[in-house]
């Protein structure tokens, strides 16, 4: 999510596009899964998250409701994150060598740490956190290379389209008085993004589409 801090305290003061190298890699963690623990509500799963998540282990959302996320209440707007369990706080997916049994299809907020985004102008570029990885021996690597996304381009189109409308829907949010219309809305959202599966095909398509018919939804539901 959005944090409103000056990327001067938290970063080593540069931008970074995909094609920058940065010192990001953490040569496989080897054993640490410091990152893994103590998130606390923080790792917010957006909607293609989600969908490699219930692909990948063919699980429903409400499956993974049971004891691998959990739904959250974020500046007004219901969204699911990373539950985290036991004494440690630990990642739900975290196994008990503590490495991340879902690696290959981990969330996006997993694939850029220690990077996060910035957003401006309609774009987004990339910022190195130095105060959030403890392993001080990181080496340089491709930024596009350390994210691990297939189509990056597409997907940061994508996480531009669903930013912006996070935000807007958490303003409008914050604006309604209607307990009634509140959850209302909040329903609708997870189904229309989280629960209501998509099809094995292209996810960025659907997600248009459900965008498109979300925004008349939510201008009629407000109107009201």
């Amino acid at each position: 999510m959005k944090r409103e801090v000056d990327l001067k305290e938290i970063s080593d003061g540069n931008l970074y596009g995909p094609n920058d190298m940065v010192k990001a890699d953490c040569g496989d963690c080897k054993g640490c899964s410091a990152c893994c623990q103590g998130m606390g509500e923080s790792i917010v799963l957006d909607p293609y998250d989600v969908y490699r998540l219930t692909k990948g282990l063919n699980l429903s959302f409400e499956a993974l409701l049971e004891d691998k996320i959990e739904l959250n209440v974020f500046d007004g707007m219901i969204l699911p994150n990373l539950k985290m369990s036991g004494k440690n706080e630990a990642c739900a997916f975290l196994n008990s060598e503590g490495r991340c049994s879902i690696h290959s299809i981990r969330p996006g907020i997993c694939r850029l740490f220690p990077l996060g985004r910035y957003y401006e102008s309609g774009n987004i570029q990339y910022f190195l956190q130095v105060h959030e990885c403890k392993n001080e021996n990181r080496t340089k690597v491709k930024v596009k290379k350390w994210i691990d996304t297939p189509d990056l381009k597409q997907n940061d189109q994508f996480v531009l389209a669903w930013h912006d409308f996070v935000e807007e829907i958490q303003t409008k949010m914050m604006q309604i008085a209607d307990d009634e219309t509140f959850k209302k809305l909040n329903m609708f959202l997870l189904q229309q993004f989280y629960i209501e599966r998509y099809h094995e095909e292209d996810f960025y398509t659907q997600f248009e589409e459900r965008l498109t018919k979300a925004k008349a939804v939510v201008a009629s539901l407000i109107k009201a």
